[in-house]
């Protein structure tokens, strides 16, 4: 069996930690996903799921889980800043990310090429690398299918033009079911395998994914922002009043 059917075996029906922190965030400090990952490994996740190539490479040198290396540059002011360029996903494989994961949306990059170009690049110039789709809606995540990503996640939610997303709140704290069982049926008969990201605060809503057909599930909210996960209490315990 290959590394890659090895990896993918790994994540099959698994926990998948999201290890971010920003500086800006109360809990930030040096070395901070590192410990982050140390406790996934600790509870029994599958794997980890970094940003920068810098948090990929010292995860990768802590713990013996696949990590899936992401890298958002220019977030905030470009509508492509998910690892947008392919230099920036051999940065990630380079120090140690296993899977890649990058954009695949319909926005356009600064080359001018739809930003799900990125899959077809990394397979062409790092074939060794399984290829995470970070997709906003069902037909993103068709393209990525046909474009042969090996995981598709709706990661990217609300950023697009789903009809939904004005109804988006930062109150919203459950998993949007019909949009896991769109990209579901989306991906039908492609060896594209669905993993479930996005407001997964619960192990009953983990599990659902699950059961609805996902292949694993990501969680990084509710495990590693302590201040998000308390924030849901203390706006719980408000609209009581």
């Amino acid at each position: 069996m290959d590394e890659k059917q090895k990896i993918i075996d790994q994540l099959k029906e698994g926990l998948i930690v999201s290890c971010q922190a920003t500086p800006d965030e109360p809990h930030y400090m040096e070395g901070i996903t590192t410990m982050m990952a140390r406790c996934a490994f600790w509870a029994g996740a599958v794997a980890i799921r970094a940003n920068t190539p810098n948090d990929v490479k010292s995860i990768a040198g802590a713990v013996p889980l696949p990590v899936i290396g992401l890298w958002k540059i220019g977030r905030g002011e470009k509508k492509v800043y998910l690892t947008p360029t392919i230099e920036a996903a051999k940065a990630l494989y380079a120090t140690g990310a296993k899977i890649i994961a990058a954009q695949a949306t319909s926005h356009i990059r600064d080359d001018g090429k739809p930003a799900y170009e990125i899959i077809r690049e990394i397979k062409r110039e790092i074939p060794e690398a399984l290829i995470f789709a970070d997709v906003s809606n069902a037909e993103d995540a068709k393209i990525a299918a046909k474009y042969g990503a090996d995981f598709i996640a709706p990661t990217l939610y609300g950023y697009g033009n789903n009809p939904k997303d004005i109804l988006e709140t930062t109150h919203n704290y459950g998993p949007d079911w019909e949009l896991l069982s769109s990209i579901i049926k989306a991906v039908k008969g492609t060896d594209s395998l669905v993993i479930m990201e996005g407001k997964i605060n619960t192990p009953e809503q983990a599990v659902q994914c699950l059961y609805m057909g996902a292949y694993a599930v990501v969680v990084g909210n509710a495990i590693t922002r302590p201040h998000m996960a308390a924030s849901r209490f203390v706006d719980a315990i408000n609209r009581y009043e």
